[in-house]
């Protein structure tokens, strides 16, 4: 995408889990609306590949950052330091995620699931706040979901528990940057048609169940859930905070 819009100009943005289809779009939309992203995931590789096909290549920057993993973010935040001597946004969009049930989640996927999808956002508030704040202010945008709400289809327990946290953690963060110039909100996108999404569902009772569930009757598109991240990462939602962004066809309003 080449720039389409200024909106963004100039605001530096970290973006985490930026090598799959909607952090891929998230960089893409954040490009071409002229912000300068850092591109990070545990693959600097596959980083890099994202920021070359970016508006202005040069003016982005790849790094490998493992969101569980406190000495990493202090490595990538003291990198964006250096390079651009601020920070204007964070979009915490890495995540893994599990179908299992509440009874048959194995511990080992729980504690991964969790790690990256809650604690991870946590690290990366923490983190990344200070700067955002001594940077002047700007926009935490913590990506989450309809499952951090609502029950959903009844299985993806531990990811439904990593984004109910997600959730609550965006409010209270929120009210104590509330004077400091940081807004922290939560997007919660429902039933996407990512690339994995419907490699592994479409056509499946699962995927009849999503469509069924969405008033709408179709699947999101990536291109949407990029869109709003653009709106809270800017400054068109200067007096937004602490508030839950629905895109979700209708699901929850169901």
């Amino acid at each position: 995408m080449a720039v389409v819009s200024d909106r963004l100009r100039d605001k530096v943005v970290l973006l985490t889990g930026g090598t799959g289809g909607l952090g891929v779009e998230i960089a893409h939309r954040l490009a071409g609306e002229d912000a300068r992203v850092v591109v990070t995931d545990l693959d600097v590789a596959r980083c890099r590949e994202t920021v070359r096909t970016l508006a202005v290549p040069d003016r982005h920057d790849a790094h490998s950052l493992d969101v569980t993993c406190e000495v990493s973010w202090t490595t990538v935040i003291s990198a964006i330091e250096d390079r651009y001597g601020a920070l204007h946004a964070l979009v915490n969009n890495a995540a893994i995620g599990s179908v299992a049930t509440v009874e048959n989640e194995s511990m080992q996927t729980w504690d991964r699931v969790i790690g990256v999808g809650q604690t991870g956002t946590w690290l990366g508030m923490k983190h990344a706040g200070p700067l955002i704040e001594r940077s002047g202010g700007g926009s935490i945008v913590n990506m989450c979901s309809i499952l951090g709400t609502v029950g959903g289809i009844g299985n993806s327990v531990a990811y439904a528990a990593a984004k109910g946290a997600v959730r609550t953690m965006t409010k209270n963060a929120a009210l104590h940057w509330a004077k400091s110039g940081v807004r922290v909100n939560s997007l919660h996108p429902g039933f996407i048609g990512t690339p994995q999404l419907l490699e592994r569902w479409e056509g499946s009772e699962r995927h009849r169940e999503m469509l069924a569930g969405t008033p709408m009757g179709r699947l999101g598109r990536v291109e949407e859930i990029a869109a709003a991240v653009a709106f809270l990462a800017g400054d068109d939602s200067t007096f937004v905070t602490g508030s839950e962004i629905y895109a979700d066809g209708g699901w929850t309003a169901a």
